[in-house]
Order: structure tokens, then C-alpha cells, then sequence
């Protein structure tokens, strides 16, 4: 149980979840409890191409950065350290040996995590590599409004109206959610990445999450709950994830760019495509695997689902490096920041 126990009037929501998830005994920070992946599963918990991808990455990011000394990895939300294990065993050993990896958690560490992961509270400062945030955006606790009040909301998850939108929430509102009915307000996600993009001195930073853009936000919001795989009444108990779809467009800064996780993924490698019939009858074995890889690429690009997430891509100083050409360039790098959506303001 939470620290927005019984007997506690209705708070606004983003008090609420903060509670919830991260005050003492909170979803995310309860040592007792089996960690993310016990609940909901994630890109990183489908497949290791997942993982797979995010290390190409990482190596596109090191070659536009001229392969330096020392190169960042950053995993911001980083769970129990399943993603920074993955990526470390892709890379090839000469490059992992340079990497740095961060989990930025609020978590305890987990035991039996490789010792070279650093485990720290928030994304360190001076850092030039990839910063890579998924499925963070979503648990940043904000406020909920519904025609133009707070919706506050009990222990037990019932919502009751108050006071009218203060004015850093109502210019939000005015800008990125126009219109009658429900809102969720962002505010506190821009912040949030902003803070953390801020953290890279030169590099790359990644968001992937539920997205949604200004053109379709959903009418009726989408603030949920999940425990032990289900989808659930999101009550403030501290007994389930409290989650929010995000509105990446606005958390976007200047010069990023957002895609599809299908999109992304393509660009990285990871594709649905089975293998060829003929590799059947050459080499039985291979097609299996083969055909094993595509069904999972194809759970991470599927529409519908995984697919559909959002990737922001926020370049950071990377000014004449991204397609400069020679050691420096690397096409698929400026395919992914290239083929995306600009930011819109």
C-alpha cells in the first residue's frame, strides 16, 4: 500500500500517481514486488532483436561521434537492467569495452546485474552517447483535467471535479489538447525530457512510448492500470501501474523528429519478413531460426500494437556529423533522424 492510504481526502492525479508509484511501498519502487516485467510486457521483454536494434544504434551514434574514448549509454526507466544487458551483449567486445551504461532508476538494483551497470537516480550530467528512454514518459505522473478543472480522484480510484486549471496547465492545455471533455496534461513530460536531453553533452536522445499526436488526442484520455498482465482500473494504491499514453509532439525540442516503432526499427534492421522457402530445404535449421526472428520482428512492428509506439529522436551536437560522409556519417543515423515527422509546434 502506497502512501496515499485510507482516510486521505482526493488529491489531483499527478499527487496521486506520484504516490502510487513512487512514495514509500509505490508500485515501482516496492522491493517485493516482481519489477515491471511482472506486470505488463514491453519491446524489450518481446524479443532480443529489440535489444539487438538499440546496440546499432548505439554504434551509429559512436561512429558520428568519431568513436570516442569513452561513450555513454543511458536507459532512462531502465527497470530491472533487462535493456542495458541486452545491448551490452550485442555490441561488438571492442566497442562495449568503451561503453559507460547508466540504469537511471528509482528502484533499488537488482541483484545479479553485470557490475559494469552503473545504477543511479537520474540521467548523470556530461554524458555524449545515446540517451534511451523506454516506456518512461508514461509513468511521469501529471494531472488530469476535464473541461477546464482538475480531476481529483480518491484512494480508491474515485474522481471527483476541482478547482479550475492554474496557468502554466491551461496554456498547455490551450495549446496541445484544445477542445471540451478530458484532458491529460503533459506538462510535467516535457519537463521531464527536457531535463533529460539536457543531461547529454552530445549524443542522441530516444523516447519510446503509447503516443498521440495534437490531430487525435483521444476524446475520453487514456490513463489506465495494469497488474500481473491485465489491464485494470487505475486506483492510486500503489497496487498497480498507473499509466498515461504521452503527447510526444509536445515533449518534442527543436530539430526532432518523430516516427513509428515500425519505422524505426526498419531503419535499424528488424524486419517481419519471413525467410525465403528455398533456405528450407538448404539449411533446416537456419530457417527455423530464421522464421522464429521474423515472428518476433514482427510482434515489435506489428500495427495495432508494439508497432504503432512513438520514437522522438532528439539529435544533441551532433551539428556536421549526422550525414557529413566519411568516418564521420552514417546513413542509417540520418535515415532514422531524417525519416521521421518534424516537430510541430
Amino acid at each position: 500500500m502506497s502512501s496515499q492510504g485510507a482516510g486521505i481526502g482526493p488529491v489531483r492525479w499527478r499527487t496521486a500517481m506520484e504516490a502510487a508509484l513512487y512514495g514509500p511501498g509505490g508500485f515501482y519502487v516496492d522491493p517485493r514486488g516482481p519489477g515491471p516485467a511482472g506486470h505488463f510486457r514491453t519491446s524489450v521483454h518481446a524479443s532480443p532483436l529489440y535489444a539487438g536494434a538499440v546496440a546499432r544504434l548505439l554504434l551509429a551514434v559512436d561512429e558520428a561521434l568519431g568513436r570516442p574514448e569513452g561513450l555513454d549509454l543511458v536507459d532512462v526507466g531502465a527497470g530491472r537492467g533487462e535493456l542495458l544487458t541486452g545491448v551490452l551483449a550485442a555490441l561488438p567486445a571492442t566497442t562495449a569495452a568503451r561503453v559507460r551504461p547508466y540504469a537511471v532508476e528509482r528502484a533499488g538494483r537488482p541483484d545479479g546485474l553485470d557490475p559494469r551497470v552503473r545504477w543511479v537516480a537520474a540521467p548523470p550530467s556530461g554524458t555524449t552517447g545515446l540517451l534511451f528512454a523506454n516506456e518512461w514518459l508514461d509513468n511521469v505522473p501529471l494531472e488530469v483535467a476535464e473541461d477546464g478543472r482538475y480531476v481529483l480522484v480518491a484512494p480508491d480510484g474515485t474522481e471527483s471535479p476541482g478547482g479550475p486549471l492554474e496557468g502554466p496547465d491551461r496554456a498547455w492545455v490551450d495549446r496541445w489538447w484544445p477542445g471540451p471533455g478530458r484532458a491529460e496534461i503533459g506538462r510535467p513530460r516535457d519537463e521531464a525530457w527536457a531535463a533529460a536531453v539536457a543531461t547529454l553533452d552530445r549524443g542522441l536522445a530516444v523516447a519510446v512510448d503509447y503516443a498521440h499526436s495534437r490531430e487525435a488526442r483521444p476524446p475520453y484520455g487514456t490513463l489506465t492500470g495494469f497488474r500481473g498482465g491485465r489491464e485494470v482500473p487505475p486506483v492510486p494504491d500503489g497496487g498497480c501501474d498507473i499509466t498515461a499514453h504521452v503527447a510526444l509532439d509536445a515533449c518534442a525540442g527543436p530539430d526532432a523528429a518523430l516516427l513509428t516503432q515500425r519505422e524505426a526499427l526498419a531503419v535499424l534492421g528488424v524486419s517481419g519478413a519471413r525467410p525465403p522457402l528455398a533456405l528450407a530445404s538448404t539449411d533446416p535449421a537456419a530457417y527455423v531460426r530464421a522464421l522464429a526472428s521474423a515472428g518476433e520482428a514482427a510482434e515489435l512492428t506489428a500495427r495495432g500494437g508494439l508497432g504503432d509506439f512513438g520514437w522522438l529522436v532528439q539529435p544533441v551536437g551532433l551539428e556536421g556529423a549526422v550525414g557529413a560522409g566519411g568516418a564521420r556519417g552514417w546513413d542509417g543515423l540520418e535515415g532514422l533522424v531524417g525519416s521521421g515527422a518534424p516537430r510541430r509546434g
